[in-house]
């Protein structure tokens, strides 16, 4: 599976202007012919809370919709980041997926809300967990902060996920715990993990880039720099079962104690 990472700096409160953007970046991402393409978190508001009800999209329209326009046009999976997202009076931070004829797969809305930056005041937690299919591969799908909390992922990777992408907004200074939690989430869940962060900065804030490709082992095949740009790869799928038949993790689990 080829896997295109798009790490895009994000215009604070301009949906139009981001989609247009992104549009361009995932337009020259398609040239590389990936299977999947990722995009980052919150792409068409970024973190303006105090205006994200107005701007936000209603139930992906238009943002996300307009992607899984694009995703069958171009006949490419897209994990179409996350936007923000109103709906039955109530702003998510939710990803939309797209297989290759533009039709949604599935959604997943953040479960874990940022409490340093109070985004409980302005938005609403998902209550589930997803997984899904794209070509035939289970994937899964967390968003940023829910990455430091390693029940979810594990969830996903009992449910037979392969592939977990996570779209972000990580910033300064925590290159350290990104990189590292990217890293942990691949091996003890013995899956490819992708990250995909936004680069640029948004009044005191600065992100530093830096998305992620990781593999089963824990090997980093692609890092990304603080710029704008796109990253591509080739993963090889078979690589998941061979780690998981030989060091058989899950089954030495101990659920009881873990209670």
């Amino acid at each position: 599976m080829r896997l295109s990472l798009i790490q895009a700096d994000i215009i604070y409160g301009e949906p139009r202007a981001n989609f247009e953007h992104l549009k361009t970046l995932i337009e020259k991402a398609a040239e590389e012919k990936p299977d999947v393409i990722v995009l980052p978190e919150m792409w068409n508001t970024s973190y303006a809370l105090k205006t994200v009800a107005s701007i936000a999209d209603r139930s992906g329209q238009p943002g996300a919709r307009a992607v899984g326009e694009l995703a069958g046009r171009l006949g490419i999976n897209i994990v179409a980041g996350s936007v923000a997202d109103w709906r039955e009076g109530k702003v998510y931070n939710t990803s939309y997926i797209f297989n290759r004829k533009g039709e949604e797969v599935t959604s997943y809305s953040k479960v874990h809300l940022f409490g340093l930056m109070e985004e409980g005041s302005y938005l609403a937690a998902g209550d589930s967990r997803v997984t899904f299919e794209l070509d035939g591969v289970k994937c899964g799908i967390i968003i940023c902060y829910d990455l430091r909390f390693p029940e979810l992922s594990r969830a996903l990777a009992l449910d037979g996920a392969q592939i977990m992408f996570v779209p972000a907004q990580w910033p300064k200074p925590r290159l350290h715990p990104w990189r590292t939690l990217m890293l942990a989430r691949a091996i003890e869940n013995q899956m490819f993990v992708v990250g995909v962060n936004r680069v640029g900065s948004e009044g005191k804030a600065e992100f530093f880039g830096h998305s992620l490709l990781v593999d089963p082992l824990g090997e980093i095949l692609l890092q990304g720099t603080e710029e704008e740009g796109i990253l591509t790869a080739d993963i090889d799928l078979n690589q998941v079962t061979k780690v998981r038949e030989y060091m058989k993790c899950f089954n030495d689990r101990n659920p009881e104690v873990y209670k």
